[in-house]
């Protein structure tokens, strides 16, 4: 007995959109006849534009068991060879010679070519790529629609019947996802229509086709958008970015959602759409039902370095970068900034760390505090307002001999005399400080000095240490020596409160494990100190999820957005493995963090993150360099010369991780 299980299949097939015959098949290419008429009927046949072939009547039942129980997938790619070719293009040449100089009449108006050899002519053949087969199993106990990427097997003198796919056929098939997938989280969310070419007239019959992705596709993956400036990336990723917020009131299903914004065009209303309201994505908490608003609302975050008058409720990412529990962390912000300077000093400066020193051992807890005074004080001289609470600290910090070398030392009376009475005073200020630092640096290493015989005494009483004058102190002191040491560790300035209790990378990671949405504004910051803010709340990200994981807690699922990921992400050259988004892409996976990262030129990524990228959004690239890497992955070589020619803003081609094949989509525009 035949069930209805084979409506499955017969439902993809519509007997008034045949358009030809498979004449010649392999494993990889078919071949089909297609006559006039029929590609009329059907509203032509575009390029790129799905088929499907097949030898069931989807009129008649059929027993789903048969081999024939199948439909093949077809992309269609360009003209085909039939063997009558050479003798067609002969008849039409001599057609054509007829009416040659006569402006009113067509080679194939009935006076020249006679209707019987109109309909020979009428044949042509069409190449397609194979993309797969459509067939029915049983799948958890029930009947259902699998695809799988290839075929199994073929008869190449069995004829197969070609239909185009449009209407709701079509919309199963740019749809379709695989059944074995999680149901449960398996949420369509419509992105745009079909959209096979820049030519996009109604009469073909494919408009408004809906095409869907299935938002959870995103969750622990890479996820890449690329095209030209202007192609509709940074609106791909604003849907994206909704249909992930969308779950908690259409799944009750919380992720944490992290956005670096170069251009402050999600964290602000975005006016570069002339024809367009203004829309930020910061808004879209409007689009929650009313009882879940305020919530939904607060839980969007923006963040920035500097404020923003049109946002009052965003939060400064400062440190206060004098506070003790916050001094590592300062300096590692400090010699990113300074990373690439090779400058000998400066390197040295690079070298200094803080972590704090052992208590049983006084004199370590000594240096450990001179050490940190003066690093403070270069903080105040490279323009670092102190915190009222923080002040400095001098009793006990420096030897009674040591000060009295400094007074007694008849070279430099005036100088070192200075220093070493700032010094003893009970109060200093950071600016008297930051003065004495460099006098303190020139009587260190002055061969002339009464310090060498100080040290000498220092050093029989402690035999365990080789000076009074540490390395660590000695590179920091020397930032003072040249005019524009401090003014190297003013670049970071900016990250700087002085009233700022808490870090906050470790904010932002807890309003993300709560399942927030956090927009980060860099569009007022400096290059390098957005990079080196982004580094820092990545590895809080990458260090918390890997921490949980590694505990055998379920880390939290989130996903982290990169515009203009060239400036963040490491270049395509480079062979660092250690970098915390090459770790993030590599093993991300494990540790619940998504990526999608968004850039104009392929080439510009490193190959180890593209190399473990599962959803693609290609726009418009104008150059070859460019589309050859982009056939290195899944048949993106089918869409080259459309992704080259067809620049309108929007048009896609999108691979994503449950939908088998690219599929081309006009993605709609985002409205909050």
């Amino acid at each position: 007995m035949i069930d209805s299980s084979y409506k499955l299949l017969a439902d993809l097939i519509e007997p008034e959109a045949y358009i030809g015959e498979v004449y010649s098949l392999n494993y990889e290419e078919a071949l089909v006849q297609v006559q006039d008429a029929d590609r009329k009927k059907v509203g032509g046949i575009p390029a790129l534009s799905f088929l499907a072939a097949t030898r069931i009547n989807p009129k008649e039942p059929f027993d789903i068991r048969e081999e024939d129980a199948s439909i093949i997938l077809l992309r269609v790619i360009d003209r085909g060879e039939l063997p009558t070719d050479a003798e067609f293009t002969r008849l039409r040449i001599i057609g054509a010679s007829k009416v040659s100089g006569d402006p009113e009449k067509l080679w194939d108006d009935q006076a020249i070519v006679d209707p019987i050899l109109q309909q020979i002519l009428s044949y042509t053949g069409i190449r397609c790529r194979v993309l797969g087969t459509f067939y029915i199993d049983e799948v958890k106990g029930r009947k259902a629609l699998l695809f799988g990427s290839d075929l199994s097997n073929y008869y190449p003198n069995r004829g197969l019947k070609v239909f185009k796919l449009r209407g709701p056929a079509l919309e199963r098939v740019v749809n379709y996802r695989r059944p074995d997938a999680d149901l449960q989280r398996n949420i369509a969310v419509s992105i745009g229509e079909v959209r096979y070419a820049s030519t996009n007239r109604p009469f073909q019959k494919i408009s408004n086709v809906p095409v869907k992705i299935t938002p959870t596709d995103l969750l622990n993956q890479r996820t890449a958008v690329f095209g030209m400036t202007r192609t509709g990336k940074s609106n791909t990723t604003k849907i994206v970015v909704k249909s992930i917020f969308q779950l908690r009131w259409e799944n009750n299903e919380k992720i944490g959602q992290l956005i670096f914004d170069p251009n402050g065009e999600y964290a602000n209303e975005n006016v570069q759409d002339k024809d367009a309201a203004p829309s930020a994505i910061k808004n879209i908490w409007m689009r929650a039902p009313s009882q879940l608003r305020d919530s939904a609302q607060r839980e969007i975050l923006t963040y920035g370095i500097i404020p923003h008058p049109n946002d009052p409720d965003r939060r400064l990412m400062r440190l206060n970068f004098y506070a003790e529990n916050n001094l590592q962390l300062g300096k590692d912000i400090i010699d990113g900034a300074l990373a690439s300077d090779q400058t000998k000093y400066v390197s040295n400066f690079k070298d200094v760390g803080f972590r704090s020193a052992e208590d049983s051992d006084p004199d370590e807890v000594r240096r450990f505090k001179r050490r940190t005074l003066f690093y403070r004080a270069l903080l105040f001289k490279a323009g670092f307002d102190a915190p009222n609470n923080i002040r400095p600290e001098t009793d006990n910090m420096f030897e009674k001999e040591l000060l009295e070398a400094m007074e007694g030392d008849n070279r430099r009376l005036s100088a070192y005399r200075r220093a070493a009475e700032a010094l003893s005073k009970p109060s200093i200020t950071w600016s008297q400080l930051a003065s004495v630092a460099r006098d303190l640096y020139d009587f260190v290493h002055n061969r002339d000095s009464g310090f060498r015989d100080f040290d000498n005494a220092y050093t029989a009483e402690h035999p365990d240490r080789t000076s009074w004058a540490d390395e660590e102190l000695m590179k920091i002191l020397e930032m003072f020596r040249y005019s524009n040491g401090p003014g190297l560790i003013g670049r970071v300035k900016g990250q700087h409160g002085a009233k700022q209790d808490n870090d906050y990378a470790d904010e932002i990671y807890a309003e993300l494990k709560k399942g927030g949405l956090v927009i980060i504004d860099q569009s007022s910051g400096d290059a390098d100190l957005n990079r080196i803010t982004a580094e820092r709340i990545m590895q809080r990200i990458f260090d918390g999820n890997r921490s949980d994981f590694v505990s055998g807690a379920k880390p939290e699922e989130l996903l982290v957005y990169i515009e203009e990921a060239h400036n963040l992400l490491p270049a395509a050259e480079s062979k660092e493995l250690s970098n915390v988004w090459v770790r993030t892409a590599k093993e991300g996976a494990k540790y619940n963090i998504g990526l999608v990262y968004a850039t104009q030129e392929v080439s510009s990524i490193q190959k180890n993150v593209l190399r473990n990228t599962a959803n693609w959004f290609i726009g418009h690239l104008n150059n070859t360099d460019e589309t050859r890497e982009l056939n290195k992955f899944y048949d993106f070589s089918d869409f080259e010369k459309s992704i080259l020619r067809a620049d309108e803003r929007g048009f896609l081609r999108m691979k994503t991780l449950s939908n088998p094949y690219v599929v081309p989509v006009q993605i709609q525009r985002f409205a909050a």
